[in-house]
Parts: structure tokens; sequence; C-alpha cells
């Protein structure tokens, strides 16, 4: 673990995440040889960023499942099923933070609980702090982009489908991505 050398007592207040900025995607292996993306198109989040000390940071995000776009409506369409997301009983998808560590002089770790379906399940996602800048409209902006990677049968996903040659149609882990441009309260 690197020395945090770097704070950012700028950066102290509550932020909002501007959706239409932003991307919470992700990746699986698809008959183990490609990978398919996707992303979801409706999120919410707020995070207050203590500059001086990370660790009295926090954040929340909350997904509306049924957003979901691979860029297939039929994939997405099983997607939405009980084979994967169950989306009817389990509409949203949510992230609480529980801890933020400074590991090096723009990177954090972000760790709290993630709970997809009726399982929720401490990760941690390692992020980068971007940068901020003031807009053209006079918003203080942030940006963070992060990833990490999860086991879909720790969240009860565990449909699948063998391979003739071996193997099976959708991967187990599944990497997610955040690419985040948050706008900070007046």
């Amino acid at each position: 673990m690197t020395s945090a050398t770097t704070t950012y007592p700028q950066l102290t207040g509550d932020y909002t995440i501007d959706a239409a900025h932003s991307r919470i995607g992700f990746v699986a292996r698809h008959a183990m040889v490609t990978k398919v993306r996707g992303s979801f198109n409706e999120f919410e989040g707020t995070f207050s960023v203590d500059g001086e000390n990370p660790a009295n940071s926090s954040a929340k995000v909350t997904i509306q499942a049924h957003s979901i776009d691979t860029r297939n409506a039929d994939r997405d369409g099983h997607i939405r099923s009980n084979d994967f997301l169950s989306m009817d009983e389990y509409p949203q998808i949510t992230f609480v933070s529980t801890g933020i560590t400074q590991t090096g002089d723009s990177s954090f770790d972000v760790t709290g609980d993630l709970t997809i379906k009726d399982a929720t399940k401490s990760i941690t996602i390692p992020f980068e702090f971007e940068g901020s800048a003031k807009d053209p409209f006079g918003n203080e902006r942030v940006g963070f982009e992060g990833s990490t990677v999860i086991s879909r049968k720790d969240y009860g996903i565990t449909w699948n489908a063998a391979l003739e040659t071996g193997g099976v149609l959708v991967s187990d882990k599944v990497t997610l991505e955040f690419e985040v441009s948050a706008i900070k309260s007046a």
C-alpha cells in the first residue's frame, strides 16, 4: 500500500452523481471466447467527501435493474428474468459504503455492501480520482473511475448453459465498471 501524501481539502462536501455524464457498466465472458459489455441506464447516487480525512467519506448508489442495456433486447430480457436479476422481485441493486481508504496520492479503496437480489456481500472497489473542474454552468465537478470483479454465484445468479466444446455460456466472474462525474452541492 502506498503512503498517501496528497489531501484534497477543497473537495470536502456533498456530491450528487450526474447520471448523464457517468456510466455504471459490466463485462462478462460469453461462450468462453469473447466479452459482452453492458451498462445500467438508470441510477442515482450521492457521496460525501472529507478531503482531509477520506475515512470519514461515504457513498450510496441505487441502480434500477430494469435499465440494463447490452445492446441486445433478447439478452436484456433474459438478464431481467428470474434466471439472472429477477427484477420484478428485486427492482434495485444497491451499494452502500462502509469504509474508504486512501491508498495513494489519487487512489482510494471504497469498501461497501453490494446488494443484488436478496444477497448482500462486502466488496472493495479501487477508484482513481480523475480530477475536479468548474463546468461552464458554474458547477464544481469531480471525476472518479474504478472497477472490481465479483462472482455471480455470490448473489444467487447461477443460471448457465454447458457448451458442446466444454465450458459454459456465461462466466461466473463479472467485472463491474464505474465512471463517475458528480456535482458538488451548493
